[in-house]
């Protein structure tokens, strides 16, 4: 049997196409792969039939449950917003206590402007500092509750919960022409490829705080 810790399942929706894989994470390959191709739109019964035929499928070939996906959108509803902060520096405080309060500023700045967003992508694109001021752009990829509600919906009638949500045009952003697989550019995303990237809490976990990891970018 497969332990959980050395595959992870992603689902990945676009209009083109749904696309269902588990990756083995020792091994760097997809241990089951399958997909198939839309019409130019998300159809939700088409969705539920490809989980169908190839979930239990994939559970047969893995000798384990599914029991968490992580899900990739490539969509026109997936939402870039910039936020830029400049904040006083305070001697009592580190470079690291600085930043942390920006982001976790700049979070919640966002949270009170986009209440219906599930954010799946916060990232720093510039910082500049002196001996006074720290100035942070931030860019957060989200996508809305409504949008995703569906999908949640879809994925608990299959006892499966959503871990976590991914941009699929951001993944690709990082394979350009290259032939890797999109599974092996996601896992590595989501576990600290990009160093500008706050590791955000998954939406399974409860009370653990705003970063799961932190990122040592004044280092």
């Amino acid at each position: 049997m497969i332990e959980d810790t050395e595959f992870e399942t992603f689902l990945y929706i676009s209009k083109k196409k749904y696309q269902l894989f588990v990756y083995d994470k020792n091994n760097f390959k997809n241990l089951c792969n399958e997909e198939i191709k839309n019409d130019d739109e998300i159809e939700l019964n088409i969705l539920s039939k490809f989980l169908e035929e190839n979930i239990y499928k994939f559970e047969k070939i893995i000798n384990n449950f599914i029991r968490n996906i992580i899900l990739i959108i490539e969509d026109d509803k997936v939402l870039d917003v910039g936020i830029s902060i400049k904040k006083k520096k305070y001697k009592e405080y580190a470079d690291q206590k600085h930043l942390e309060n920006i982001l976790v500023e700049a979070k919640d700045i966002f949270r009170e402007n986009y209440l219906d967003q599930i954010i799946m992508h916060m990232i720093i694109i510039s910082d500049n500092k002196n001996d006074d001021f720290l100035f942070i752009e931030v860019k957060f990829i989200s996508i809305s509750n409504n949008f995703t509600f569906y999908f949640d919906k879809l994925l608990e009638s299959h006892q499966i919960k959503i871990s976590c949500y991914m941009s699929g045009n951001y993944i690709k952003s990082y394979i350009g022409e290259s032939t890797i697989e999109l599974s092996t550019i996601a896992d590595k995303l989501n576990n600290g490829l990009n160093k500008n990237e706050v590791q955000l809490v998954s939406k399974n976990k409860e009370n653990k705080g705003f970063f799961e990891k932190f990122f040592q970018l004044f280092s």
